[in-house]
C-alpha cells in the first residue's frame, strides 16, 4: 500500500544514504531473535518521513493493515514482496507487502493482513506465523496501515492474483536491514519539500532493479530502526 505518485520516483534525487549507521548483525535476524525482539521489544523511535507529515492533516483516515512477510529460508530470512499489476488504477506498478483495506468481517489486523495475503498471493494462513507489528504508518492517501510481521514457513506455494499482483519476489532480509542500501531522495515542488526512502534491489536474474520505495520502504526503515534498537 503507497501513496499514489504523479512523478517518476528512480528519477528523484538522492539526498544522502545510511552508510554511517549500522547493519543488524546476522544473529538478529534469524527466526528466533526476531521472535524474542517483538516478544520483549527495547525502547526505539521510529523515522518520520514527510509522507506521514502530510497525511497527518486526514481526520478519518481508513484503517487498513499489510502482511510483512519474513520467510525462513535455509539461507537466511527473506521478505516476500509484490510487484503490483501495472493497470491499476492506484499505486500501478509499485513494490509493495500484500495487504489492503480491513473488511467488516476482520476483527483484526492480523486478520485483514492474512487474508489480503490469501486473496493477492495464495498465501497459506497456515504457513503464516505472526509475531508482532510496527506501528501504524499514515499514508499520503489517507490510509492508516498496520504493518503485521510475521515468519513464513516453507513449504508453501503462491500464486499472483492475476487482476492485482504482476510479480512475486524475495530480498534477502540482511540487505534490507543494512542502512547502506537506504537511500534518502529529496523532491521540491510547488506544494514544498518531499523526502522518502527507496532501497533498490537488483534482480538477480539480471535486467534491472526492484524500485523499493514509499510506505514500503518507509516500513522496511522502521523495522531496522526497531531490530536495531
Amino acid at each position: 500500500m503507497l501513496a499514489g505518485s504523479p512523478f517518476d520516483p528512480e528519477s528523484v534525487p538522492v539526498e544522502s544514504t545510511g552508510e554511517g549507521l549500522p547493519p543488524v548483525q546476522p544473529a538478529a535476524l534469524r527466526p528466533a531473535a526476531l521472535r524474542q525482539r517483538f516478544t520483549a521489544p527495547p525502547t526505539w523511535r521510529p523515522d518520520i518521513i514527510a509522507e506521514d507529515r502530510m497525511a497527518g492533516l486526514a481526520r478519518d483516515p481508513r484503517q487498513a493493515a499489510v502482511l510483512v512477510p519474513l520467510v525462513d529460508r535455509p539461507d537466511g530470512v527473506t521478505v516476500l514482496l509484490t510487484h503490483r499489476a501495472a493497470h491499476l488504477s492506484k499505486h500501478a506498478g509499485q513494490i509493495s507487502f500484500p495487504g489492503g483495506r480491513r473488511d467488516p468481517e476482520d476483527h483484526d489486523a492480523v486478520a485483514t493482513a492474512l487474508r489480503e495475503a490469501l486473496e493477492e498471493v495464495a498465501l497459506d494462513p497456515a504457513c503464516v506465523e505472526p509475531i508482532g507489528a510496527l506501528p501504524d504508518y499514515l499514508t499520503g492517501t489517507g490510509y492508516l496501515v498496520r504493518p503485521v510481521v510475521a515468519l513464513v514457513h516453507p513449504p508453501f506455494d503462491v500464486v499472483a492474483a492475476d487482476d492485482e499482483v504482476a510479480e512475486i519476489f524475495e530480498v534477502p532480509l540482511s540487505f534490507l536491514m543494512d542502512p547502506r542500501h537506504h537511500e534518502v531522495r529529496w523532491l521540491e515542488t510547488a506544494a514544498g519539500s518531499r523526502r522518502f526512502f527507496s532501497m533498490p534491489w537488483p534482480r538477480p536474474e539480471g535486467g534491472g532493479r526492484h524500485f523499493i520505495w514509499g510506505a514500503t520502504a518507509g516500513m522496511l526503515r522502521n523495522l531496522y530502526r526497531f531490530l536495531s534498537a
